[in-house]
């Protein structure tokens, strides 16, 4: 609560001060902001009170908004904030506080505001200097689904230049339609309840030949998943190559995982139980490069 919330509910300061002292039941956590128990604050709590503290209009950025937004990020460090032009900023442990005049319309979750995916995660990308990591905070929002890379470009555009020419760089060479749609794979797994796989793998026989690929290997009884479907560098016919060495394969499409997931998500459940079933077939998989880092 504020001080100012506190007054109102009849707590004066002179009272608010002895509570929040040493032994106290309270703790302060900025100047004007008071934790009504003296516990370690949750970060639920921490968000609430940088809140308190720069007061109406300011806006959750980051790994926090990100989480908030449904990511698996870690939202352990400082929190980020974007504050209106007009206001003053100081420095304070755990809070890091941006004014800018390109204030978000938030997003609420659970009452809180937080800014849209792509610019959460650009005002992460922007304050790192590795591109191994700028390319993993890009690649978050386009795995899960949450915006494209256009949505991303132009919100760079949009925002300021100073120090973004590493981001600019690592953003126009992301291949977005791969990520994608192995975000959307790993939502059908999770639908599906089954064991995680072996992803891109190169398919060989005993002697090393290559058979084919599959998007998805289940080693262990020979079930293979191939969810990009479509003319590669073996030709649009591999998967006929698979079957007849029998291999137990679930073939389907990009659209099908962003339009019918449930049924994907059946349709290998059942393969699944018919591999468990059948003899594995004798071949080896050979893990290709991965196709993105956000998982």
């Amino acid at each position: 609560m504020s001080l100012e919330q506190l007054r109102r509910a009849g707590v004066s300061d002179r009272r608010t001060r002895r509570l929040c002292g040493p032994g106290g039941p309270w703790r302060r956590l900025h100047p004007g902001v008071v934790l009504l128990r003296n516990t370690t604050p949750t970060r639920r709590q921490l968000l609430h009170a940088a809140l308190g503290r720069y007061g109406a209009g300011a806006v959750i950025t980051g790994s926090d908004a990100l989480q908030a937004h449904g990511v698996k990020c870690p939202a352990d460090g400082e929190i980020q904030l974007l504050v209106p032009g007009h206001c003053r900023v100081t420095a304070r442990a755990g809070v890091r506080a941006a004014r800018t005049a390109r204030l978000p319309d938030p997003v609420l979750v659970d009452g809180l505001p937080f800014a849209p995916p792509a610019r959460a995660a650009l005002d992460l990308a922007r304050s790192e200097p590795d591109p191994a990591r700028i390319r993993h905070l890009l690649t978050l929002p386009l795995y899960w689904g949450l915006c494209d890379r256009r949505e991303l470009l132009a919100e760079l555009a949009d925002g300021p230049q100073r120090g973004t020419a590493e981001v600019r760089k690592v953003l126009r060479a992301i291949d977005e339609r791969p990520i994608q749609a192995h975000g959307l794979a790993t939502r059908v797994l999770d639908i599906a309840r089954l064991p995680p796989p072996i992803w891109d793998v190169t398919i060989c026989d005993r002697r090393g030949r290559r058979i084919g690929e599959a998007d998805a290997w289940w080693d262990e009884i020979g079930l293979a998943w191939r969810y990009q479907c479509g003319p590669g560098p073996g030709g649009g016919f591999s998967h006929l190559a698979l079957a007849a060495t029998g291999i137990v394969l679930v073939r389907c499409t990009v659209r099908q995982l962003r339009q019918v997931p449930q049924e994907v998500a059946l349709e290998l459940a059942q393969a699944f139980g018919e591999a468990s079933r059948t003899p594995r077939p004798r071949v080896h998989a050979v893990p290709m490069t991965p196709i993105g880092d956000a998982a």
